[in-house]
């Protein structure tokens, strides 16, 4: 499943709270695996299915639906009761056949809490196979899980209802009575009774389509499938147009959409064929299926899911105008595509065994994402942007609330608290580091190892190590890679670098500490880190040194004095360096030349951490940032950026214009090199480091002449959109909206309503948040409840209204005054990308309001999502308390 990071609120920054919040909980090496001893929500093994025959009828206007399902079981011990799960079900009807056709029936009690059903049977059901027979009845859910109802509007300005599927993590459950565990895989035969005029989707194709007489249905019956997990069987049934097949390794590649939009799906289908051949020739082994059918909806709560053969995607994740998109929003659809594609080799060919193992899956997947999108288009510097996102997780990482990548799961919530910035950037990011320090050859031939040794089956992270390790053939550093790598799944937390040179200069001491943005007791601990040293030699030459950093100190003896030295060379490593002032100058004098631009982001992204850990001033941050004046690289201007929006929430009132003359002093000079318009055959990247710099000027730093700039771009977006830059537009609605009044505000909800692509409904829904006036702030607010906007994108409007300065005070009291109606709307996961936005209210009343309202409440956003929103917006209070004298006086310089 890809975790939704929408187009419009991507732009990292701690103190901003636009990551994807974290969530968690405490765990323990190899806990939650098969092993574990059962409980209240592990089903027992005693009976285990191997194949449903499923038929479903569901009702679309009455929002209901009927099934049936015959489920070959494999009996392995006496028993006389079958468990199952089964939730908010109604089953009418048991009874179980053996081999010789005796048929016994059933009763059925069904337990609420553990969402479970027990089968008592008359008769003790001897070892074998038998055939288990149910009849079951529930409603289409009217939230973004299970089978569900969801409406939309089509072209024409009609209406059209589509159910379909959302099961991860523990939903098939709401749809089936079924072994809802990752470990039960088995083979799934579909029947579903549609009405006529319905498209109807499921995992495997369709063998026959038949009418039934007299009902206006007919029933759709698919090829078996693959043994699957639950949690991976899909079914849609809407009003659907499909895309021209593409031929892709011998596989058909479809895209579907409601009607009218399937010419926004060239790219996606581009991304798949491209996908499935790059991951055929990487794993060492075919696609298991015949057909990968790609499924763009309106409503749906992650960015996409992984069914196997049919993919579900929001529309912003799929359908897009290449012509009129920017580059992060193409960006979006490869990597989603991608991410799902690798996803039917690593999670649904091999699965893993307990939910404890979902970060390997996730983790994994979006590691082969950036593989797959860096070979499909390499000027996008795929590696570089992931070297930003890696930065979220290492955000998250310095709390201490933060969870380890893997833990023990013991409930179905505690499963839904996995899907965070430690599963998907952390994971993908410790993946990456071990790549580049094995090699990628032999990566690539040990995770094809894993994949032909449990194919058709479930595995754990030990297994992927072990696979890893035979493919070396060695350890790394004379360690076996699990013991190297136990440190970084199962510990949270990372390690802070610390690098000084002795006397002379030759010899660099390494040391290393965990890195908390408030130290904790416990703190202390060691990694494996490896590191990837670069130092610069007084004969212009460079050393290369790599060794794997496991105890608190170390010393690397260089050829000579050095000129320079980069610790993380190449930002792979998950981990921050601290430069002693002599080394740290070094660099400084010559940062374009001495550092790459991934390696300049990861030093000012290191500088700002340690500012907010307190390690250094924010005054000395800021001297860092204005050595950057003339940089040129995106990359690099995305955390300035970031870390200038930051301070715009802690600054006292005052001081704000003062921080908008600073971000004007600090990127003028870039907003001019970079020129305006975009020339002829100039970069992506370029495109996009213009929009972003534009963006800033108009918003932070209340640029009346971007301002002024912005409206008429946006004008000329409106009349032709072709005539203007797409990275530009989506800037100057963004800037627009943020000087704009009541008539602007008209206009851009008009033109969300009736946007032409997703991409430009996502624009003008997320300006909304951006105007300042309060009436206009109100109005946005009535918006996330109302039902005019989507029940999957409000939850994120309305976080967003919690971090604009202007609108957070009202934001928050609507949140309090609605906060019943709230858990009513959104499910636990919209909840918690509500309270994500929290870290925005960083002011000393704000905060204690905030820790009264949720001090006399029981709220679970699982795992410890709630803990760690407090614990960020604490940090950011302390951090102004700390820091307000100072940035006063520092600001001051900027008056008048």
């Amino acid at each position: 499943m890809t975790a939704l990071v929408p187009s419009a609120l991507t732009r990292r920054a701690f103190l901003s709270g636009t990551a994807l919040t974290a969530l968690g909980c405490a765990g323990r090496p190899g806990a939650g695996g098969p092993a574990a001893a059962a409980d209240a929500y592990r089903l027992p093994r005693t009976v285990v299915p191997r194949r449903y025959e499923l038929r479903l009828a569901p009702d679309l206007a009455a929002g209901r639906f009927t099934g049936e399902e015959t489920i070959e079981v494999r009996v392995g011990e006496p028993v006389r009761e079958v468990v199952l799960n089964a939730v908010q079900l109604e089953i009418r009807e048991v009874s179980i056949r053996d081999g010789q056709g005796r048929t016994l029936a059933g009763t059925v009690a069904l337990e609420e809490a553990t969402e479970r059903a027990r089968i008592r049977f008359p008769e003790t059901l001897a070892p074998g196979t038998w055939r288990l027979r149910l009849g079951f009845a529930g409603a289409l859910s009217q939230r973004l899980q299970g089978f569900y109802l969801s409406r939309a509007k089509l072209a024409d300005g009609g209406e059209t209802v589509l159910a379909l599927t959302q099961f991860q993590s523990a939903d098939a459950r709401r749809a089936f009575p079924c072994w809802d565990e990752p470990a039960f895989k088995a083979v799934f035969e579909v029947t579903l009774v549609v009405d006529q005029r319905l498209t109807a989707l499921s995992n495997a194709d369709t063998v026959a389509e038949e009418p039934i007489p007299g009902t206006g249905t007919k029933a759709v019956r698919f090829a078996p499938t693959i043994p699957l997990s639950t949690y991976l069987v899909a079914f849609v049934v809407a009003e659907l147009e499909a895309t021209a097949p593409r031929i892709a390794d011998g596989v058909r590649v479809r895209a579907w959409s409601l009607p009218g939009r399937g010419h926004l799906a060239g790219l996606g289908l581009e991304a798949a064929a491209f996908a499935l051949r790059f991951f055929r020739e990487y794993y060492g082994l075919p696609y298991p299926g015949a057909k990968l059918d790609l499924i763009a909806v309106p409503a749906f709560e992650a960015g996409a899911m992984e069914n196997f053969g049919a993919v579900i995607f929001r529309e912003t994740n799929l359908l897009v105008d290449e012509r009129r998109a920017t580059l992060r929003e193409l960006r979006s659809v490869a990597d989603n595509v991608c991410h799902e594609v690798a996803h039917m080799w690593f999670g649904d060919l091999v699965t893993m065994a307990w939910w404890n193992g979902l970060w390997l899956n996730e983790a994994f997947a979006t590691l082969m994402q950036i593989l797959a999108v860096d070979a499909f288009r390499p000027a996008w510097q795929r590696w570089v942007a992931f070297g930003v996102a890696r930065a979220e997780a290492m955000e998250i990482d310095a709390l201490a609330s933060t969870r380890p990548v893997e833990y023990a799961v013991r409930t179905p919530a505690e499963a839904e608290a996995m899907f965070d910035v430690i599963t998907y950037q952390k994971g993908a990011a410790i993946l990456r580091m071990l790549e580049q320090h094995l090699g990628p050859e032999v990566f690539r031939l040990g995770v094809s190892a894993y994949l032909q040794q449990h194919r058709f089956g479930n595995a754990e992270t030990r297994d992927l190590w072990a696979a890893l390790g035979a493919a070396a053939g060695r350890p790394i550093g004379e360690m076996p890679i699990a013991e190297m790598m136990d440190g970084w799944v199962f510990r949270p937390g990372y390690p802070l670098v610390s690098v000084t040179a002795e006397a002379g200069g030759r010899t660099l001491v390494l040391s290393q500490r965990r890195f908390m943005y408030r130290e904790a007791a416990g703190a202390a601990g060691v990694w494996h880190v490896p590191i990837h040293l670069r130092a610069g030699l007084p004969d212009g030459g460079v050393s290369h040194t790599r060794l794997l950093l496991s105890s608190a100190e170390a010393r690397v003896e260089l050829p000579a004095p050095p000129t320079f030295v980069v610790v993380n060379e190449d930002a792979v490593g998950f981990y921050r360096t601290r430069y002693a002032p002599d080394l740290l100058a070094r660099l400084a004098g010559d940062l374009a030349g001495r550092l790459s631009p991934i390696e300049r982001f990861a030093l000012v992204d290191d500088a700002w951490a340690a500012t907010l850990a307190g390690l250094s001033p924010a005054a000395q941050y800021l001297d860092l940032t204005g050595r950057l004046r003339t940089e040129s690289d995106r990359n690099v201007w995305t955390a300035l950026i970031d870390s200038f929006s930051s301070l715009d929430r802690v600054v006292l009132e005052p001081d704000r214009p003062l921080l908008a003359a600073l971000v004007r002093d600090r990127l003028r000079g870039a907003a001019d090199a970079v020129g305006s318009p975009p020339a002829p055959g100039e970069s992506e990247a370029r495109r996009e480091l213009r929009a972003d710099l534009l963006r800033a000027l108009g918003t932070l730093g209340e640029d009346r002449d971007v301002q002024a700039g912005a409206r008429r771009l946006e004008r000329r977006y409106r009349e032709e959109p072709s005539a203007v830059d797409p990275s530009l537009a989506a800037a100057a609605i963004a800037v627009s909206a943020h000087a704009g009044g009541e008539a602007e505000y008209d206009d851009h909800l008009a033109r969300f309503r009736a946007a032409a692509t997703p991409q430009d409904a996502w624009r003008y829904l997320f300006s909304l948040a951006r105007f300042r006036p309060p009436a206009l702030v109100e109005r946005t607010l009535r918006l996330t409840l109302d039902g005019s906007v989507g029940r999957a994108d409000a939850p994120y409007l309305l976080r967003s209204l919690l971090l604009s300065v202007a609108a957070r005070e009202t934001a928050w009291r609507f949140v309090q005054e609605r906060w019943d109606a709230l858990r009513r709307a959104y499910t636990q996961g919209g909840l918690a990308s509500v309270c994500g936005g929290l870290v925005g209210l960083a002011t000393p009343e704000l905060e204690a309001s905030v820790r009264e309202f949720f001090g006399g409440r029981r709220v679970s956003l699982g795992g410890k999502t709630l803990d760690q929103d407090l614990e960020r917006l604490a940090i950011a209070v302390a951090f102004r308390e700390r820091e307000a004298a100072a940035l006063t006086a520092y600001l001051s310089r900027f008056r008048g």
